[in-house]
């Protein structure tokens, strides 16, 4: 079954002063009747149920993201102990996703994208989906055709073609200087990297086993806690 895990844990602050640490852009209405937390809600209703939505996030943000999003179960809002960047926040989340459904497969993306190609976004996480059932080791990722030399984005290079959609990744680029940007845009084979990732719980959780097993190892102390709100247990300590 996929799940849908929204990343809002973040602060904001290349927003401020409109965003604030509890109001940040991911709870702000910034383009439209509805924040952006919301219209990333949205448009995963497509291909998700509330039952398989989950939502990362700190301990400030999370009484309001229940507010905005009353359909979240509250078990299904995790909040983090310490904010520690992307990796901790994806492995939190598929330990709970293991826990309620062992062969879970785990989309996760960013609260705060304007994303209007609804239709072509959920085109790419079908195609997402096939690859990862015709084989669960993989893990999926979302690139965007650039448009400009943009020094603000990592970058895919893409390798081998696996389908008319999709490619293996060749490599990862971190935010390149004008003139390397420029070249990536120029050759044609590079994708913006999204932020939006696809695969399963278990995969994801053997993989940082492998390479970071620190993370593991301080999963290990929130195991007693699966399945119960965890912003509630927060307020009671």
């Amino acid at each position: 079954m996929l799940h849908v895990v929204i990343m809002a844990g973040g602060s904001g602050t290349r927003f401020w002063p409109s965003s604030r640490v509890k109001m940040p852009k991911q709870l702000l209405n910034l383009t439209g009747d509805r924040t952006m937390i919301q219209q990333t809600w949205d448009r995963c209703q497509g291909f998700a149920q509330p039952s398989q939505m989950w939502v990362v996030t700190n301990m400030l943000q999370a009484s309001e993201i229940k507010a905005q999003l009353p359909l979240l179960p509250e078990s299904q809002i995790l909040v983090e102990p310490v904010g520690r960047n992307t990796a901790p926040c994806l492995a939190l989340a598929a330990l709970h996703l293991l826990h309620a459904d062992p062969e879970a497969i785990m989309l996760s993306t960013p609260s705060d994208q304007v994303i209007t190609q609804t239709e072509l976004f959920s085109q790419s996480i079908r195609a997402g989906l096939e690859l990862i059932e015709a084989d669960d080791s993989r893990f999926a990722l979302f690139g965007i055709k650039p448009t400009y030399p943009a020094t603000g984005f990592g970058y895919i290079e893409e390798g081998e073609p696996l389908n008319a959609h999709s490619s293996k990744v060749k490599s990862f680029k971190e935010k390149p200087d004008l003139s390397t940007a420029q070249r990536y845009l120029d050759d044609g084979h590079y994708s913006w990297n999204s932020g939006i990732f696809m695969w399963k719980a278990k995969a994801i959780l053997e993989a940082l086993k492998q390479y970071e097993p620190s993370i593991i190892d301080d999963l290990e102390k929130l195991k007693p806690h699966l399945g119960q709100p965890t912003y509630q247990h927060q307020l009671e300590s």
